[in-house]
């Protein structure tokens, strides 16, 4: 059981240290970390609902999720293909337009979720 318990806080580990090297390498990741904080903000400013907050973490999630296979896409590629090569281009244009999908709906989740109270707190 002890062992048991090492090997999974080892993976913790591990699955921190593809996060920091996600954060300190990749500049969009930047972005989508100041995005979330403002999405989470908004979404506690409004007082939102459970569903609402439900939605949000799902589609924050999906973006992060989509970020970071995008990045062990990319490192994995270029292991495999150190010169370029139009496969390696292809895997890493399709990674890159999964985080774009993922990001467009979040986007259009924001909106879904945020437009209705912020335009009820407009019109007074």
């Amino acid at each position: 059981m002890r062992n048991f318990l090492r090997a999974r806080w080892r993976a913790f580990g591990y699955a921190f240290q593809g996060w920091a090297y996600v954060l300190r390498t990749q500049r969009n990741a930047w972005i989508h970390a100041v995005a979330s904080v403002a999405v989470f903000a908004l979404a506690g400013w409004l007082h939102l609902g459970r569903l609402e907050w439900a939605l949000l973490i799902f589609a924050v999630a999906m973006v992060w999720t989509a970020e970071f296979i995008n990045t062990a896409l990319e490192a994995i590629v270029d292991l495999a293909s150190p010169a370029q090569h139009p496969l390696a281009k292809v895997g890493k244009d399709v990674g890159a337009a999964a985080v774009l999908i993922a990001a467009l709906a979040a986007l259009l989740i924001g909106l879904l979720v945020f437009l209705p109270p912020l335009l009820a707190i407009l019109r007074g």
